[in-house]
């Protein structure tokens, strides 16, 4: 049997094509019918041909959909069944997994700490911007939803992006009351944002270039916008609060673009600096305040701007971050940390974060929009695809 999947050609690159329908490996498998798949700004890493990603990799890492046939060792899970399925294939028993480090499971992934649905280096696991979708580990990993399909938006980010941005608060040690100051407004920045409000933020300041995505962080996230194009992000920052805030994310990753280098356009690799934001947020937050870092970076990129850059290495003001006395966070989400309780935040109506998505289209649209999204196109924020 066969079905229809976004499969990656080549840099800027995918099409639709058939491949063969998922299958129960495993007896704690399920099978689901995805109802909604998201196109993720990650995945605009290998669509750019800036990872190690060969051609015939299915995308989709965020998943929501009912499930179709189930293992004979599931228990907790029945046919018919809404779940959305956390980015990260985790075992739920390996000792990271125990500790709740379910994006550092060390049994999905053997060599590799973490699993992910398809993403390069992440494992065999075949991504869900396609008809159907394998869930292993179900029992651990599928979270169950109310049946039906209200909140199907703001429920298709409890995937990924609105537990990354809580993530990335979390990451910086926010606290109630606190002053962040948040770079990137794409959809993980702008859901760190909305974290920060939601938990009680006193200020909260999000950088970016693109006047759409600074508009919905004004409107949603009540949020000062700094737009970096416009001077440093720093001193806008520092004269708009008076001084240092208290803690900081990157919601940005190495491909972040320098103000302060030209190119050929907005987001010309010329222009990159994957130093840039890190260093920006050890300028912008105070002596012995925290960094949270969500935004990717890898052990080698091919489209690197130096070859320092290349094997992973970035160019880190850590004298300056050590006499200030600062701490910081990275890695990726441990989605099922969070998840369940944002599930609930949604249902309860305390918090709806389907205000980002700008676009639900049929999986036929996945070429012109991976494009949109790639190029920053105004009003292209969070693109939700429908088999």
């Amino acid at each position: 049997m066969s079905m229809n999947a976004v499969v990656y050609k080549g840099p800027h690159e995918v099409a639709v094509d058939e491949v063969d329908e998922p299958e129960i490996e495993h007896p704690n498998d399920v099978l689901i019918d995805i109802t909604t798949s998201c196109i993720c700004g990650s995945d605009l890493h290998m669509y750019e041909g800036r990872t190690a990603a060969e051609p015939g990799i299915v995308f989709g890492h965020e998943n929501v959909g009912v499930v179709t046939e189930i293992g004979d060792a599931v228990s907790s899970l029945d046919v018919g069944d809404r779940v959305v399925a956390p980015f990260n294939v985790a075992c739920g028993f390996c000792e990271n997994c125990e500790n709740g480090k379910t994006g550092f499971c060390t049994n999905v992934n053997p060599g590799f700490a973490g699993g992910a649905y398809g993403y390069v280096a992440m494992g065999p696991y075949m991504g869900g911007q396609a008809e159907k979708l394998r869930i292993p580990y179900a029992d651990f990993n599928a979270l169950q939803l109310p049946k039906g399909d209200e909140h199907e938006d703001a429920f298709a980010l409890l995937a990924d992006v609105f537990p990354t941005g809580w993530h990335g608060i979390e990451l910086a040690n926010f606290e109630p009351g606190d002053s962040v100051a948040v770079y990137g407004a794409g959809p993980v920045g702008l859901m760190a944002a909305y974290s920060a409000k939601i938990r009680g933020a006193a200020d909260i300041y999000v950088v970016d270039r693109v006047p759409s995505r600074l508009a919905l962080a004004e409107e949603h996230c009540d949020a000062t916008t700094i737009n970096f194009e416009e001077g440093d992000p720093v001193e806008q920052i520092k004269d708009a609060h008076g001084g240092g805030v208290d803690c900081g994310v990157d919601a940005v990753g190495y491909q972040a673009v320098d103000a302060g280098k030209d190119g050929g356009s907005a987001y010309d690799p010329a222009r990159e600096n994957p130093a840039v934001v890190i260093n920006n947020l050890i300028r912008t937050v105070k002596p012995t305040g925290e960094l949270g870092i969500p935004g990717l970076y890898v052990p080698e990129d091919p489209g690197a701007p130096d070859d320092m850059a290349a094997q992973g290495r970035i160019g880190i003001d850590f004298g300056l971050l050590f006499e200030k006395g600062q701490a910081l966070g990275t890695g990726q989400c441990n989605v099922k940390e969070y998840n369940r309780q944002l599930r609930d935040l949604i249902i309860e109506g305390r918090a709806d974060p389907s205000w980002l998505v700008s676009h639900r289209v049929g999986l036929d649209e996945a070429p012109e929009m991976y494009e949109a999204f790639d190029n920053r196109e105004e009003g292209v924020t969070k693109v939700l695809l429908e088999p």
